[in-house]
């Protein structure tokens, strides 16, 4: 039996206990942040039913091989030794959110029929998607998920994960859903009726003025779920995370499985490929701990649930004012690499910020590209194998810092009203096991943890091997200081070099100027 809705005037039950007999259907959980979800369901809500997790067939693997490999996952290590049992109420749902209807028959959805809460975290994150991949992966699995719950009796909560740029281009963001850009249905049929290259051509007045389709068809996907809401026969709620980073403590300090934005930027400086970031060191770098992202988002359904609204309530998870700049992130961080060295660095940890496009690309060329460029030319002369080649990281050194560079280049103010209260009403008892106020972060002792977790858990290197990589940072910072020592020998050689020749040139210039002067 679904538990049904506590009465408005009912004191509101613990997250736990309204999350217990409860199963729960979530999309993108084999994703960063819907791993995260479904380790915080089964760690903090013991008695959850069941939670179903919708997964396609990829490459040669089929989605009942994806649950298994999911289960060994390091998210899991602490469900896996404390509970192991929770695990056993992970299923498996075969599907494709690309496909009509999901690809699901009549037995998967009665497989759904005691399903209460649904969390919609599926989405490509790819900042330049084309328009129809991006449509046909971040909007119309939307309206299909709807239709789906719409056929489901027992589904009480609709949760879409979002993001807070879904509005980028706006300064200040509320937490409301702002008018569409295009209507949901309007921009699919553009999708299927027009030719792909047609579609591209057009594609950057059709977003205007969103930065690229992600955010575009995020605004559109929010849009879709506030107008459906008001008839849908349960509660929908949407979920904007900013910039979702590493984890504060869950599963473990400093988790990240992903390369997406500040956790390249670490990878990359560690391993010193990159060199050269364009951002404003003054900007708030807006970054939330995923766990801290996924505790506000369990909230989020535990509030949506109980107060039954036919609103779609916008909630933005954003550490606004806690926040450090990008100034601040870029020191940390170097100083870190240094102190705690990544495998295998290519050179000494350092690097330099700018705001102005033409002096980045000029410093990128001359300090990032070029020099690796030529690394990866003796290192193929020589037949040394590269895995993945230095020209490759090179190339996606420069679309990272071209996808990023919108997002650290400019501010933000995000509203975090509705998450402010919601962390206020928790009962003291959930605020134990949830943390949901990013004042409460140290973001030193984050970056240590950021640094240390990108070098474990995402290059999956050995702490066993942290004494060699200490012994090359030491050397390549020699290398690096020997090589700066050179390179003002040079400069200073030039300028003496060259002093009187110039001094000559400006003592020829100005008898000249004399002489104009006395002949007018």
């Amino acid at each position: 039996m679904v538990p049904r809705p506590a009465p408005q005037s009912a004191t509101p039950p613990l997250i736990p206990e309204y999350f217990a007999g409860r199963e729960v259907l979530i999309t993108g959980a084999t994703g960063f942040m819907g791993k995260v979800l479904v380790e915080r369901l089964l760690w903090t809500c013991p008695d959850i039913a069941r939670l179903h997790l919708l997964m396609r067939h990829k490459k040669d693997c089929a989605p009942d091989k994806r649950l298994a490999l999911l289960k060994q996952s390091q998210v899991f290590d602490v469900v896996r030794e404390q509970c192991p049992q929770q695990l056993d109420k992970l299923c498996v749902l075969p599907g494709d959110v690309t496909k009509p209807g999901f690809g699901l028959d009549q037995v998967a959805l009665h497989q759904l029929n005691q399903v209460s809460v649904v969390f919609h975290s599926a989405a490509t994150l790819k900042f330049d998607e084309p328009l129809a991949a991006a449509a046909e992966q971040n909007v119309r699995p939307v309206l299909t998920l709807m239709d789906i719950c719409d056929q489901l009796a027992n589904v009480q909560v609709f949760i879409h994960v979002s993001t807070a740029y879904s509005n980028a281009e706006l300064c200040a963001v509320e937490e409301r859903v702002y008018a569409a850009p295009l209507a949901p249905r309007r921009l699919l049929a553009l999708v299927d009726a027009l030719p792909p290259a047609l579609l591209q051509e057009i594609t950057p007045r059709l977003i205007a003025p969103k930065p690229n389709t992600y955010t575009f068809t995020k605004a559109v996907a929010e849009s879709a779920v506030s107008e459906r809401a008001p008839a849908a026969h349960y509660a929908c709620a949407i979920f904007r995370p900013s910039i979702v980073v590493s984890s504060l403590r869950h599963p473990f300090p400093g988790w990240i499985e992903n390369l997406n934005g500040p956790s390249g930027v670490v990878a990359g400086a560690g391993k010193g490929l990159l060199r050269v970031l364009r951002c404003a060191a003054r900007r708030r770098a807006d970054m939330m701990p995923v766990d801290m992202a996924i505790d506000t988002l369990i909230a989020v359904a535990w509030e949506t649930g109980v107060d039954d609204t036919r609103e779609a309530r916008v909630y933005q998870c954003a550490s606004s004012a806690h926040a450090a700049t990008w100034g601040q992130f870029r020191a940390r961080m170097l100083r870190l690499v240094r102190a705690h060295p990544f495998d295998g660095a290519l050179w000494y940890p350092w690097g330099v910020i700018c705001e102005n496009t033409v002096i980045q690309k000029a410093l990128e060329t001359v300090l990032q590209t070029a020099p690796l460029c030529l690394a990866h030319c003796v290192l193929k002369a020589c037949g040394l194998k590269q895995k993945p080649s230095l020209w490759t990281a090179c190339k996606r050194l420069q679309a990272m810092n071209q996808a990023l560079q919108f997002f650290a280049t400019r501010h933000w103010e995000f509203g975090t009203a509705r998450v402010q209260r919601l962390a206020a009403r928790l009962h003291a008892e959930d605020t134990l096991r949830y943390n949901l106020r990013p004042e409460t972060i140290d973001w030193e002792q984050h970056c240590v943890d950021f640094v240390k977790g990108t070098r474990r858990y995402l290059l999956r290197e050995r702490d066993s091997d942290i004494p060699a990589a200490r012994r090359r940072m030491k050397l390549l910072t020699v290398v690096h200081n020997a090589t700066l020592l050179f390179a003002i020998f040079i400069m200073c050689r030039f300028t003496v070099r060259t002093a009187p020749a110039i001094l000559r040139g400006i003592a020829v210039l100005t008898r000249l100027r004399n002489k104009t002067a006395l002949a007018s």
